[in-house]
């Protein structure tokens, strides 16, 4: 039974953690679904956003969002893919791109990223979401840990295993905060990297990202979970590791400055 129940636990983690593939970093990833797939899912889910949530109308907030998101498109790498803007009337402070070309902007982003280059900040970071596919990244690993869990399960169940409740009980737990969250963490940092990237090549001030994440505690009023429990890095450690990568996207800022900055405003 124990070696019946070793292997399973194996299999299981080798579910939880199969690696098929590279992000733009080099880090490595578990990509279950095709770009197809997940552009369909991506789709499905902005269409569907749009019918159940209110649209902003304002033309001068809509070109503002629209003159940003241009900017940082322009500089993703491959062919041009045309990406669907909408901004959201909501208080959350929020944004979020899907694959396939979708971007989404909520009005109470607005008032905490409340310059351009702040703007561009959140914009840049959920677009590398997309361009390394997190979001592919995400539903395969929960795909795999559910896959395992049922597994080990179902030879539980087989093996009328005393206490199997609390058995499954305490790997989910385990799937939970020793897999999931911190991988979600994982993926954070690397948006955060490719992001602060993306965003001095298009022409927005790196240094923004300090001050969006300064506003972003501000905002928050340290209600943020321990970063232990949290699928986010928490608002210092985000800071702290944006303030290090200056040094790097510096040089692309300026480069960018020699093409003409962009002239984004919001009009009211």
């Amino acid at each position: 039974m124990k070696l019946k129940l070793i292997l399973i636990l194996l299999m299981t983690s080798f579910l939880g953690g199969c690696l098929f593939d590279k992000s733009p970093t080099g880090r490595h990833q578990a990509l279950l679904y095709s770009e197809q797939d997940m552009a369909a899912m991506g789709k499905t889910s902005f269409e569907q956003m749009i019918k159940t949530q209110q649209v902003n109308r304002n033309p001068a907030v809509n070109a503002y969002v629209n003159c940003i998101t241009q900017r940082i498109i322009n500089e993703l790498p491959g062919p041009k893919l045309h990406w669907q803007v909408v901004v959201f009337d909501s208080p959350q402070v929020n944004a979020f791109a899907l694959p396939g070309g979708y971007i989404g902007v909520y009005t109470g982003l607005l008032r905490v990223a409340n310059t351009p280059d702040q703007l561009a900040t959140v914009l840049a970071h959920e677009v590398a979401h997309v361009l390394a596919q997190h979001g592919n990244e995400q539903v395969s690993r929960a795909q795999a840990t559910d896959w395992g869990l049922k597994l080990t399960d179902w030879a539980l169940g087989q093996a009328e295993t005393e206490h199997r409740q609390l058995v499954m009980a305490a790997l989910g737990l385990g799937a939970e905060y020793g897999v999931i969250l911190p991988f979600g963490r994982a993926q954070e940092t690397e948006a955060d990297v490719m992001g602060l990237t993306l965003m001095a090549k298009a022409g927005f001030n790196p240094k923004a990202s300090i001050a969006l994440w300064h506003n972003m505690a501000k905002a928050s009023g340290g209600a943020n979970p321990p970063e232990l429990l949290s699928t986010h890095p928490s608002n210092d450690s985000r800071i702290e590791e944006l303030t290090k990568l200056q040094r790097e996207a510096e040089p692309l800022y300026r480069q960018s400055m020699k093409q003409g900055l962009p002239q984004c405003r919001l009009g009211r």
